[in-house]
């Protein structure tokens, strides 16, 4: 991009910034709508949206502008893509225009790019009586060119309607070019290039039917544009059918399919070419909703072979108006219907049939196709029928079973029912444990005498009785009393279900189940290992089987494996057999793991005044595996009492060696080791200045006497068990031991060597001054005397020395380190690879460098000027 070219934002920022004139007269020989943009859009009128993203740039023929050369010369409206973000739009809004005849657009438009990639999109789009905007009229986008394009526009919206077009500037992915616009016409005669609608009239429809608008546009070759009817709400909708009236005129159908008072809104015509794009008025689809009666109708008499009615049809749902009335009823077992034509507010249904079940609906009917509404509520009523002649003879019992009964009566004819139509029911009872009853009747089939009632409780008290009924009366036989057979029992209470878990043992619970359904005559438990912990159980064995007597509520399961899932059935019988079996799952308690006996054995291997090594050997795992070995440091006090190895328990809380010396703790934990580093019995030393897992292994004071105990964990879920030995012993030393230099004693020396350094290069170099001054002592007197000078100066600064390391030495003498690790935790004696060598704290000699040389044994520094 040229200079001019990177110079443009700047350019546009200064035209965004200088204000626009709002009101003006539109300048030119244009009419009123057009603008050629010499004097800028605010004198035609021409207003920004105050609700897009960015503005339109005017760019003056009378200014300097920075945009390439090869764009257009002249005053227009034009978008740099390149200051803005993919998807962002302006908009520029004409002036609302009421016409009173036919009129065109025309406007002149370019989309260019140095590089002939896609700058946007340029949309028009027409906004009517100010209501909302729908999609776009017409667009272009893509490269257009570096010259400008004309396109019409042919609004067929006509007084008293008022519009506006609004231009329209998307930016695109490639964020590059420019969109302009000029030379907006508004003329007085059709456009050319685009085809003008006729006038859309509005369609009126009932709701379910098929609504069709025809469109009619006049104009050359338009039956090739692109065509589609579109909702004041944006949406499209693809042309259904084109027809060619003449050479000059054609005419386009859209149809929408089954409408719905959703579908009720404006929509308008729209075709669209390269030339420029025309658009009809906005037409209304009303969609009439048929009407329904709101309630259903009335009854107001009622005999064996009629019903009056009254047809309660002044509510309705829907649009009127009404031009029919219709009664349609049916009997409601039967498959027929009828439909009478009524024109009064009340009518009476003949001929029909004694003690017969109806069900009446009203119809309603409006103008147009499909004007019929669905029926309304119905009235569902009988006619009338005598009261039976006498009542049922005693049932007879055909069948017991466990959860049925089956019944036989007498054949009823009509000398006992005295109606067409009658219902037999069976009605029955029965009371059960736990407030249990339950009462029901059921509907039988009257030609059938034999009915069978399902769904009874085992080994109950029934009692049944049947009757008679219509619509008059009803008669009871006398009750009979049956008890049903017994079944198998259902299942045991799952929530009754408790197992209790030791190591070996389980200790399992359950009731009665809720529905024995007969007497109880045992219980079955099976039982079987599903996982453990511990990888040495085999759980793939047979179940085991236990009964139990029908009193039973619990046993205990003996000889199962620790850390071990178990899972039961158990089921109750009757004489019927075995009900359902309920499940649970229960674990075993884990078990310590078992470490070999160190009773009456030394496991210690040597022994040293800081370390003792000790044998550790590997614990035995009972129900999880074992999870870690721990060291256990515990220091012998003389106050405290001695813990006995055989009924001690063990240290659950894991102590680091700082933290014992912090709060207090007579042990600590000294490592931590993972099982797999202890597969076999194996040497290991306390006090060897290591870190195991976290845990530090300092070493041990001298003169102090520990206690050594070796610990295996097994933790699985959130149980964990521990088992604990003491190893080992170690006393404290009574003789002197060659243990670690003092740290402050090796500081003393460390600073005396120093000293006596320095002192030596403090003489060379005093020497070496006496040197000088002899060859140089022609030299004037007054560098004599600043040489002289000199040499006392430094004089000064060696005596000072000399006093200051005498001073550090007399102090590391009088107060010299004694530090043990239960008597001062702070003090951390360990340096990297060799765990036994102290830090030696080495003092800084002040104007000198010092370099320190250290091994495991000493340290030693050199100071020089």
């Amino acid at each position: 991009m040229d200079t001019a070219a990177a110079a443009l934002p700047a350019f546009v920022a200064l035209l965004l910034l200088s204000p626009w004139p709002l009101l003006g007269s539109a300048q030119g020989q244009f009419s009123a709508g057009g603008c050629t943009f010499d004097d800028g859009p605010g004198a035609c009128d021409y207003h920004q949206d105050l609700y897009d993203d960015f503005e339109w740039v005017h760019v003056s023929a009378q200014e300097p502008h920075y945009l390439p050369p090869e764009m257009p010369q002249g005053s227009y409206m034009i978008v740099d893509s390149s200051d803005h973000d993919p998807g962002e739009k302006a908009r520029l809004q004409l002036p609302t225009m009421k016409e009173n005849d036919t009129h065109c657009i025309d406007f002149s438009y370019l989309l260019y790019s140095q590089k002939g990639l896609n700058p946007g999109t340029l949309n028009i789009l027409v906004r009517v009586n100010k209501g909302p905007l729908a999609n776009p009229i017409w667009n272009v986008t893509g490269f257009t060119g570096r010259d400008w394009l004309r396109a019409e526009l042919a609004v067929s919206t006509f007084w008293p309607n008022e519009y506006q077009v609004i231009f329209e500037a998307e930016v695109s992915g490639g964020r590059s070019g420019y969109i302009a616009i000029d030379d907006i016409q508004v003329l007085s005669y059709p456009c050319d290039k685009s085809p003008h609608f006729l006038r859309l009239g509005d369609v009126e429809v009932n709701a379910g039917q098929n609504a069709t608008f025809q469109c009619i546009a006049t104009g050359r070759d338009a039956v090739h544009n692109k065509l589609w009817l579109q909702r004041r709400n944006g949406e499209d909708i693809p042309v259904a059918q084109t027809k060619n009236i003449n050479h000059r005129r054609f005419a386009a159908s859209f149809r929408l399919q089954e409408v719905t008072k959703t579908d009720q809104d404006l929509y308008r015509c729209v075709t669209q070419s390269e030339r420029g794009s025309g658009v009809s008025n906005f037409a209304q689809l009303i969609v009439r909703e048929p009407p329904r009666p709101i309630a259903p109708p009335q009854l107001l008499g009622v005999g064996p072979t009629y019903l009056l009615i009254q047809l309660n049809a002044n509510s309705i749902i829907g649009d009127g108006p009404i031009i029919l009335k219709e009664v349609e009823y049916r009997m409601t077992s039967g498959s027929w219907t009828e439909t009478h034509a009524v024109n009064a507010p009340t009518y009476k249904l003949w001929h029909l049939d004694p003690d017969t079940e109806y069900e009446i609906r009203v119809l309603l009917t409006r103008p147009g196709e499909g004007g019929t509404g669905l029926p309304g509520p119905p009235l569902i009523t009988r006619t009338k029928c005598a009261e039976p002649m006498r009542t049922p003879k005693t049932l007879k019992i055909a069948e017991i079973q466990a959860r049925r009964i089956a019944v036989d009566w007498e054949s009823l004819g009509y000398n006992i029912t005295r109606c067409h139509t009658f219902n037999v029911t069976i009605c029955y009872h029965y009371f059960r444990g736990h407030n249990e009853s339950k009462a029901d009747c059921l509907d039988m089939d009257p030609k059938a005498p034999h009915h069978v009632v399902n769904h009874l409780p085992p080994y109950t008290n029934v009692s049944l009785k049947m009757i008679l009924t219509n619509p008059e009366g009803r008669k009871e036989s006398e009750e009979t009393i049956i008890q049903t057979d017994e079944d198998v029992p259902g299942p045991v209470p799952v929530n009754s279900l408790q197992g209790t878990s030791f190591e070996n043992k389980i200790f399992l619970n359950w009731k009665e189940p809720l529905d024995p359904n007969g007497v109880i005559t045992q219980y079955e438990v099976s039982y079987g290992s599903i996982r453990s912990f511990d990888p040495a159980v085999p759980v793939a064995g047979p179940p085991q089987t236990v009964s139990n007597l029908w009193n039973s509520t619990h046993h205990v399961f003996m000889h199962l494996h620790p850390g071990t899932t178990y899972q039961f059935f158990i089921r109750a019988s009757t004489v019927k057999g075995f009900g359902p079996a309920t499940a649970i799952n229960v674990t075993t308690n884990i078990s310590a793991p078992t470490l070999p006996d160190y009773e009456g054995v030394d496991a210690s291997l040597n022994e040293t005044a800081t370390t003792i090594t000790v044998l550790l050997r590997p614990a035995q795992a009972k129900g999880a595996p074992i999870s870690a070995y721990q060291i256990v440091v515990e220091e012998l006090h003389p106050h405290r009492t001695r813990r006995e190895a055989g009924a001690m328990e063990c240290y659950q809380i894991p102590v680091t060696y700082q933290n014992a010396m912090s709060g207090g703790a007579p042990y600590y934990f000294a490592a931590e080791l993972p099982p797999g580093n202890l597969p076999e019995p194996a040497p290991f030393t306390v006090g060897d200045n290591r870190t195991y897992q976290g845990f530090w292994n300092p070493p041990l004071a001298p003169r102090k006497g520990y206690n050594i105990y070796f610990q295996a964990m097994s933790s699985v879920e959130k149980e964990t068990k521990t088992q604990c030995v003491r190893i080992a012993t170690k006393a404290a030393a009574t003789e002197e031991p060659e243990v670690i230099p003092d740290p402050a004693k090796q500081t003393d020396r460390v600073v005396k060597i120093a000293g006596i350094s320095a002192g030596i290069l403090v003489f060379i170099l005093l020497l070496l001054v006496v040197i000088l001054i002899v060859k140089k002592s022609k030299l004037a007197k007054k560098r004599k005397d600043a040489m002289g000078n000199t040499r006392q100066e430094m004089t000064h600064m060696v005596n000072a020395m000399d006093r200051s390391y005498a001073d550090q030495s007399t102090m590391h003498a009088e107060d010299p380190l004694s530090i043990t690790f239960m008597d001062q935790h702070n003090f951390s004696p360990r340096l990297p690879n060799d765990p036994l060598v102290p830090t030696a704290v080495l003092v800084p000699i002040t104007g000198r460098k010092n370099v320190y040389h250290g091994d495991n044994n000493s340290f030693f520094a050199i100071s020089y000027l």
